[in-house]
């Protein structure tokens, strides 16, 4: 049976698990409702000590899935080798609409991005920095680098430490960088830098199912969808 598809061409909401429990806790027709497509964090499954196993999720097969097997560097609560972190990958596979895989990690992992080409699998080249905003010229390496390799979406979430931050993000947002990107903050102003960066253009923008946030300042899925659908495309 073919894979449910997201549609990546204009904003999207994510819905986000927090914690391992709240997968099979949430129905089909409430994750529907609260978002488009379903985020579930492999490594954080195996942070809580549950095998990652098709049955927690197969009830959620009718929405597209993204899996993520986050390294410690850019946000997941374990050290996962490379390795582990590929084999995580490879068990989601058959289940995946999307797979992320982090820009620093596309060399050590090119062997899965090499069989998601040969799938026709999309992917999230994803770029974290958990201080600051990293320079504009940053973000456009990265970019560049996550079109290159092939991937169907460029994905940066930073820290916004001030209002000039929150700019600079959406008008990073907005520009042209030859591939579908979703930008969003974290911390304190990531509330209204993730609805600005969703008016600009963002394709995939993150909010959590359950009570636990995926990342600092994120708002509940349900929510957000709710915010994002009243705003005006710029």
């Amino acid at each position: 049976m073919p894979r449910p598809q997201p549609i990546l061409n204009r904003p999207n909401i994510v819905g986000s698990f927090g914690r391992a429990g709240t997968i099979p806790a949430t129905s089909a027709e409430s994750a529907a409702a609260a978002a488009d497509l379903l985020e579930i964090r492999l490594d954080l499954l195996v942070a809580e000590g549950t095998t990652p196993e098709r049955g927690i999720w197969s009830h959620l097969l009718d929405m597209p899935l993204l899996f993520t097997a986050r390294r410690k560097e850019e946000g997941s609560p374990i050290e996962l080798s490379h390795a582990n972190r590929e084999k995580l990958i490879r068990l989601a596979i058959v289940d995946a609409a999307l797979i992320d895989i982090e820009v620093a990690s596309i060399s050590e992992m090119s062997a899965v991005v090499e069989e998601m080409a040969h799938l026709g699998l999309p992917w999230v080249a994803s770029y974290h920095d958990f201080g600051k905003l990293p320079s504009t010229a940053a973000l456009e390496t990265a970019a560049a680098l996550a079109r290159d390799a092939g991937a169907a979406v460029f994905k940066a979430a930073a820290r916004m430490n001030s209002t000039a931050d929150v700019a600079r993000l959406a008008d990073f947002q907005a520009a042209d960088h030859g591939l579908p990107v979703a930008t969003m903050g974290m911390g304190p102003l990531a509330p209204v830098s993730r609805l600005l960066c969703a008016q600009y253009g963002s394709v995939l923008n993150y909010g959590f199912i359950g009570e636990t946030p995926t990342a600092p300042g994120q708002w509940s899925a349900a929510f957000l969808k709710q915010a994002v659908s009243k705003l005006a495309a710029v």
